[in-house]
């Protein structure tokens, strides 16, 4: 595809229908053309999208990009859809917030750290898609090991992983034995 109308309208029919976050790379396979091209006519469209008053607009979330209805909008699509508010005990927070932090992480990790076991919150957290198997660890029996999801950066709101809050409290309770791991990756 070369031309650069049919190449938009493309890019805005697979955000369209994207339930998840696209890649430049993703796309550009998905059309034939090449990532930068991609990179371009999305910010034509939301630049187009942007100065026609449109009530979506194009979001980068986690290096990818989602067609999203403006914020202006919420109440009615509320009133359309139904409230579908997401309700994490306290267990699913500290849990979560341990995973978001020391990711990858296994169970056992996790459980070290908050000191109980903690299957049922993980079910819970992969079930919401919050949290993924991203890999398998050393070790005996090969443990998985959890991370986030590109949903998870939607629902609080993030452009990636590196707008988090840094934690600097090395005694921290996220962190347990060996707590300066997440310090060390960031730098």
């Amino acid at each position: 595809m070369s031309d650069i109308k049919e190449i938009k309208r493309a890019v805005e029919a697979i955000l369209f229908v994207a339930d998840s976050p696209l890649r430049p790379r993703k796309i550009a396979e998905i059309i034939g053309c090449p990532p930068k091209v991609i990179e371009n006519v999305v910010k034509m469209l939301k630049n187009e999208y942007d100065d026609t008053n449109r009530a979506f607009t194009i979001k980068m979330v986690n290096k990818g990009y989602r067609i999203y209805t403006c914020l202006e909008f919420s109440e009615l699509i509320k009133n359309l859809k139904g409230k579908r508010e997401l309700y994490l005990s306290n267990a699913a927070l500290t849990t979560l917030a341990v995973i978001v932090y020391r990711q990858p992480i296994t169970r056992k990790e996790l459980e070290q750290i908050r000191g109980v076991d903690s299957t049922g919150v993980i079910n819970t957290l992969q079930d919401v898609g919050l949290i993924k198997i991203v890999g398998k660890g050393e070790g005996f029996g090969h443990p998985y090991l959890y991370g986030t999801t590109d949903r998870f950066i939607e629902v609080f709101h993030l452009k990636s992983l590196e707008n988090l809050p840094k934690i600097t409290d090395e005694d921290s309770a996220f962190f347990g034995e060996g707590g300066d791991r997440f310090q060390k990756e960031s730098i």
